[in-house]
């Protein structure tokens, strides 16, 4: 199996003397190209931190993460900023569309800020796939919640990335929507071989990965 992803020894640290806090304790483990990751644990142990190190969005006190083999806290922030916008699609609890673009237009985001121009055929194909074609031209306050989430990760396929993190992405939605999301994850994950992680304080959902990492205090206890 080919390894996507290494974190090694990821620390981060808040504060210091008596306001310390250890968000991520030493933290390390691996996933393979195509593995359908589930992170658990109690709010507070240190999976938005982990998944945030992961995509770059902040950095760490100490340790390291290579997706594709590139050591990504070696990166100035500029080219971070670059690396994550091609190689991490992000999908949130609440969605992070813009208001003023429509589906399609949040879709192509990624790629247009890259400079670069979309196949009009993958967008076709992907907005065939998330059930999504009839709705192309509506606003982001015209979408169901389930709509909105779907668009989201439309945005976070578009650029084929190495890594989807996903940090609660049913936390928002009612249970026939997060039976759809599920669905929607799993199908990128087995049509497209793309690598998930997720993040979720729901058991039943992390059942329905491939493996479940179960984080405490900033460490792993279960999973690594």
């Amino acid at each position: 199996m080919e390894e996507i992803l290494k974190v090694d020894k990821l620390t981060k640290i808040y504060g210091k003397d008596n306001n310390k806090v250890v968000a991520l304790d030493k933290v390390s483990f691996t996933v393979n190209k195509g593995e359908f990751v589930a992170i658990i644990g109690a709010s507070g142990s240190g999976k938005s931190t982990l998944l945030h190190l992961i995509g770059g969005v902040d950095r760490p006190t100490s340790g390291k993460v290579f997706i594709e083999g590139e050591d990504i806290f070696k990166l100035s922030d500029d080219n971070l900023a670059i690396f994550r916008r091609r190689q991490v699609g992000l999908i949130y609890q609440f969605y992070n569309l813009l208001p003023i673009l429509n589906v399609e237009e949040n879709i192509k985001l990624p790629v247009e800020l890259d400079g670069k121009k979309v196949d009009e055929k993958d967008l076709t194909e992907l907005l065939k796939t998330l059930g999504l074609e009839s709705r192309r031209k509506h606003l982001p306050n015209e979408l169901s919640g389930g709509q909105q989430q779907r668009t989201s990760i439309g945005r976070a396929m578009i650029n084929h990335p190495a890594i989807i993190l996903a940090d609660e992405p049913t936390g928002n939605l009612d249970s026939k929507a997060s039976d759809e999301i599920m669905e929607l994850l799993k199908l990128s994950n087995k049509k497209y071989n793309q690598t998930i992680i997720m993040i979720t304080h729901n058991l039943e959902l992390a059942s329905q990965a491939d493996r479940i990492i179960k984080l405490e205090d900033g460490r792993i206890v279960e999973g690594e």
